[in-house]
């Protein structure tokens, strides 16, 4: 017997006696299995290394990707709007509610009939606020939920988001319901108490004047700013004056129940009142000669143009009474005293506005100033409303509520000749004429409470 071995090394025999190569074929035959065996492994190796990459970069773009919910970037909160909707009926409007009418007009700033009156107004106008359901079927807001959420922001001011933990109501949502309120209410109701007064107007405020001692007065008209905390920055030299902060300035006219009847907003907070007075339309319908017609005696002469009462800033034009600077006779004295009481009349409505709608009370935090010019539009029209429905109820004082642009022009306007104009404009601004009339009020004060 022959003892051999293979030695697969070298691929040969090796045994006693011989020592012979190996044959060709089965040579080839494993050199070509030791490639496929390393290409094998070579392909597992780049496929393992692909997935890997793969993955790295699919984990990646999900840490970038933005989440998706109201607002691109934001993450979707289950706010549960059904629970915020049941705790608004329940407080308010459910039969016994938590808290009652009183309740609902000092923080809703309105009575109960003015809010479901509007609520049905702007459903029925804007289909923005119906109820509908979003593409899950899952259903939306109520229109309730919509109306106090831009009432409150009104009334509170403050951030929209203090809102969210009891309307269930995100800050994005509440600043879109306060847009389209503020548009849907002007909307509907511009004409009605957004006016100059009308004839049987002027002959209630004749009366309440004559009463008073000022025949012939309509209004007083005065000024208030409005800080504009997101004034863009070029344009604080403009907006700024002797408030030292960006502000815009409101013009406005009210009578002795408070109701505004001129709102002139958008001048910029370097002006004074004299610059809004200039370019101011509350003489334009005067000029124009569309207005009701105002006449009255003082002191055995005849006027037909009613005046406002002013403070001393204000030009002495024929329709604009101011007092006395430096009075020196009781005569003077006392006109002057009843005046400065009687134009208070503005002041006080501003202090109102403020006191029911705080949001006009704080810094405006809207970068366009159209949108801030609806707000002042729209708490005009809600405060002349409250006064509307609230005749006959007790009157609230403000410790009593919680947490005490381009003016549009009718097309249709009928403008009279140039001269014709000029000439308006120049009697109502006749310095004579105020003279004369300032002259006339300080007998007829005197006639008529001297005597007290």
């Amino acid at each position: 017997m022959v003892s051999v071995a293979v030695d697969l090394r070298f691929g040969c025999w090796k045994g006693q006696g011989f020592d012979q190569q190996l044959p060709q074929p089965k040579m080839a035959w494993r050199r070509q299995r030791k490639r496929q065996c390393e290409l094998q492994e070579f392909h597992t190796h780049h496929e393992l290394l692909t997935v890997t990459t793969i993955v790295q970069i699919m984990d990646e773009e999900e840490e970038q990707r933005p989440r998706r919910g109201s607002v691109v970037g934001r993450q979707s909160v289950p706010r549960d709007r059904f629970s915020g909707y049941w705790r608004l009926m329940q407080d308010y409007f459910l039969d016994p509610p938590v808290y009652g009418d009183n309740h609902f007009r000092r923080r809703f700033r309105m009575c109960k009939a003015m809010f479901l009156d509007i609520c049905h107004a702007v459903a029925a106008r804007n289909d923005y606020f119906k109820r509908k359901s979003n593409a899950a079927g899952l259903p939306g807001f109520a229109t309730v939920q919509k109306v106090i959420a831009a009432l409150r922001l009104l009334a509170y001011g403050g951030p929209a988001d203090r809102l969210d933990e009891y309307i269930r109501m995100g800050e994005s949502t509440i600043l879109e319901c306060l847009d389209d309120f503020t548009r849907t209410m002007i909307d509907l109701y511009g004409r009605s108490y957004l006016r100059p007064p009308n004839a049987e107007d002027i002959a209630r405020l004749l009366q309440k004047a004559e009463e008073r001692g000022f025949p012939g007065m309509i209004g007083s008209i005065d000024c208030m700013h409005w800080e504009w905390e997101k004034c863009p920055t070029g344009w604080h030299g403009q907006y700024r004056g002797h408030y030292k902060k960006p502000t815009i300035i409101l013009e406005a006219v009210a009578s002795y129940d408070l109701w505004i009847w001129h709102a002139f907003f958008g001048m910029p907070g370097s002006c004074n009142d004299i610059n809004v007075l200039h370019r101011s339309p509350v003489f334009d319908n005067l000029a124009r000669g569309i207005g009701p017609a105002v006449t009255f005696n003082v002191n055995g002469r005849d006027y037909n143009m009613g005046y406002y009462l002013a403070d001393g800033i204000y030009p002495p034009w024929a329709t604009l009474i101011n007092g006395i600077s430096s009075p020196q006779s009781n005569k003077h004295k006392y006109f002057t005293l009843k005046q400065a009481e009687y134009r208070k009349d503005v002041e006080r409505a501003f202090g109102v506005l403020q006191a029911k709608y705080a949001i006009m009370k704080g810094p405006a935090r809207k970068f366009n100033p159209i949108a801030l010019k609806n707000i002042v539009d729209c708490v005009i029209i809600l405060h002349n409303m409250g006064i509307d429905y609230e005749k006959g109820m007790e009157e609230l004082r403000i410790e009593d509520y919680d947490d005490a642009t381009r003016p549009r022009l009718d097309p249709n306007r009928n403008v009279p000749e140039i001269r014709q104009l000029i000439a308006r404009h120049r009697q109502i601004r006749s310095r004579p004429a105020n003279e004369q009339l300032k002259a006339d009020l300080i007998e007829h004060v005197w006639n008529k409470f001297g005597a007290q």
